[in-house]
């Protein structure tokens, strides 16, 4: 009887699916900004029209994505063990997607002259933290909103959709600011007006579709500690955590490996669209093309590879993923046609999505159940915890030899050692 219960109440979902929509629209909402802000848009916009000159720019620009992650690998487990204590999630998301709106609009004031480098970088440095920041909260949501056997579809289901947000913000991108000769507004393309709008544009794109998710999708009680006491409490236990994560050998194996592969994945995002202006020489259209055609794979990716991960289990999904990127980002890096970079981009796009979403579950799938936002909190740290190295290495290589080309086939490095780490990791299966 007991076990017909279980199974009956594992078989229904724990939310709404009006709940459980408004919550993959979250996904919708913020991913405007890592695709156009950190990805495709404002970061070829800083390093080629911004920065003295590409070179300097690119090494810039990673410096910046470094510092950015080093604060947020080290913050990001704090605030999630303070969450787990204090009870709710949605006021951490409110306070930092807030943030990342009010930051990412004072985007429009970056003019293209030198002296702009450092107030832009500071910018994005600071609205990048808060949209990484609250992912970590509404990351660790997942467990409550879904039944175990349907993680790995929502989870895929929902970074689908954040791909749908970033195909739909590049669009609207490109439709009203960079194709029209004279662009809506009346913005002045000598002074990258159409480019600047960009930063507003995704904080109002944010603050529009995050709403649904804060006004349907339930959260946790409030507990009954006072904010100090969850603070103390909270920084406690990760500390005790930390001292006895052997323990939890398992999970830190994977957060090891994580920590390697997604690093590539993180540097693969901030340095795209710069290595697409750079070494091909595409232009702000051009870009947002290629920023379009890479995220309807990404989706396509995301929503096939979420039934492999509910079948065969997130660790197949993710080595996969993984084995896919190597191998197709190595061909990318050899080709000197416009033509083939298209058609291998799209490719790669196919296994971006699954290496995110499989990887999401599968921290679901092993975190404990009263640890969950903190388990979630050290899952961005291993996501953001050496993510100065691959930007860094990147930059330093391009500077070095001088060459896009050499400097981006250090990522290949991160994805392969991430791949043989993940090898021992034990997956738990309902």
């Amino acid at each position: 009887m007991v076990e017909t219960e279980i199974a009956n109440r594992q078989a229904d979902p724990k939310a709404s699916r009006g709940a459980i929509a408004a919550w993959c629209l979250f996904d919708w909402a913020n991913s405007a900004f890592p695709t156009v802000i950190i990805t495709f848009v404002f970061a070829q916009y800083v390093t080629k029209a911004v920065a003295p000159d590409e070179i300097a720019g690119t090494e810039a620009w990673g410096l910046m994505i470094s510092l950015s992650a080093l604060g947020i690998a080290i913050l990001a487990p704090i605030f999630g063990a303070i969450a787990d204590h204090s009870g709710r999630r949605k006021p951490w998301i409110f306070v930092f997607t807030s943030t990342c709106v009010v930051v990412g609009s004072a985007l429009w004031w970056i003019e293209p002259r030198p002296e702009f480098v450092l107030l832009a970088l500071v910018l994005v440095a600071v609205a990048n933290a808060g949209f990484e920041f609250g992912h970590v909260f509404y990351n660790a949501m997942l467990p409550d909103l879904a039944p175990q056997r349907l993680l790995g579809r929502i989870s895929g289901w929902a970074w689908a959709c954040g791909y749908a947000g970033g195909i739909a913000s590049l669009v609207i991108c490109l439709v009203a600011f960079a194709l029209p000769e004279q662009p809506i507004l009346g913005l002045d393309k000598e002074s990258y007006e159409h480019v600047r709008i960009t930063g507003p544009f995704v904080a109002l794109w944010y603050l529009v579709f995050a709403l649904p998710m804060f006004l349907l999708a339930p959260d946790r009680p409030a507990s009954a500690l006072s904010t100090g006491q969850a603070i103390r409490r909270g920084v406690g236990t990760l500390i005790g955590t930390i001292r006895q994560l052997p323990r939890y050998g398992n999970i830190a194996r994977f957060l090891l490996a994580r920590l390697f592969y997604i690093d590539g994945l993180t540097t693969l995002f901030a340095f795209g669209g710069i290595y697409a202006a750079g070494t091909f020489g595409m232009d702000f259209q051009e870009v947002l093309t290629f920023g379009i055609l890479l995220n309807v794979t990404a989706g396509l990716g995301a929503v096939a590879f979420a039934w492999v991960d509910d079948w065969l289990g997130s660790k197949p999904t993710i080595l996969i993923a993984v084995a896919g990127l190597t191998v197709f980002g190595a061909a990318i890096l050899v080709v000197e046609d416009k033509l083939w970079f298209y058609v291998l981009g799209c490719v790669i796009g196919i296994f971006i999505g699954p290496a995110q979403a499989a990887s999401r579950t599968m921290m679901a799938r092993l975190a404990p159940p009263d640890m969950r936002t903190e388990m979630f909190g050290l899952f961005a740290f291993s996501g953001k915890a050496t993510a100065f190295m691959g930007p860094a290495l990147v930059g330093l290589v391009t500077a070095a030899a001088e060459s896009q080309r050499i400097g981006m086939a250090t990522i290949l490095i991160f994805f392969v050692v991430g791949a043989l780490l993940m090898l021992p990791v034990k997956e738990p299966r309902d």
